[in-house]
């Protein structure tokens, strides 16, 4: 696992069992805001692993006020398994928490989706923002335009939107996308 990777996972994991004990559900879905953005950029698997784990807690949290006791004592076995560098153990109690909520919360399967789909709409938005045009961005990553727009009004992207991006280095840009 790639340290930096490592040291934002620790962190989440440690910030979240704080937010839990302190009740504070706002706390918690700005860790999931977290962890999606971490999920785009890396786009490994435990990172989105902590992102859907971390959006499932704040809606959990959100609909029960509380998150089942089971699943925090997983939380800390996997910080703990991390910190010791103990990659198979954390993988396997990363599942285990997946399992957890699963049988918490039925819907799973949409925060996963909703994860992913968040994840694509960032990216498209660092697309747009190096010079990709809003079409191109959408189309690459199979997201609608619709969304990416939306999120990109939201953000301060269409403010600070150079137009001195050359054509070459556009061409340049996408090039290295796929190459």
């Amino acid at each position: 696992m790639n340290e930096r990777i490592k040291k934002d996972i620790l962190s989440i994991l440690d910030e979240s069992l704080n937010h839990i004990y302190c009740r504070d559900i706002s706390k918690i879905k700005d860790l999931s805001n977290h962890t999606i953005h971490n999920a785009s950029i890396f786009q490994d698997e435990d990172s989105l692993s902590i992102a859907v784990i971390m959006y499932s807690l704040s809606k959990i949290f959100e609909r029960k006020g509380f998150v089942n006791k089971n699943i925090v004592k997983t939380l800390i076995k996997s910080k703990d398994a991390l910190s010791e560098n103990k990659f198979n153990l954390y993988r396997k109690s990363v599942k285990s928490i997946i399992k957890n909520i699963s049988k918490e919360d039925s819907k799973l399967k949409l925060y996963i989706q909703e994860v992913i789909e968040q994840a694509q709409i960032k990216k498209g938005s660092k697309l747009y923002d190096h010079g990709i045009s809003m079409s191109q961005a959408s189309y690459l990553l199979g997201i609608s335009q619709w969304e990416l727009m939306s999120y990109v009004g939201k953000t301060k992207i269409p403010d600070t939107f150079k137009e001195n991006i050359t054509i070459e280095k556009r061409l340049k840009f996408a090039r290295g996308i796929f190459e």
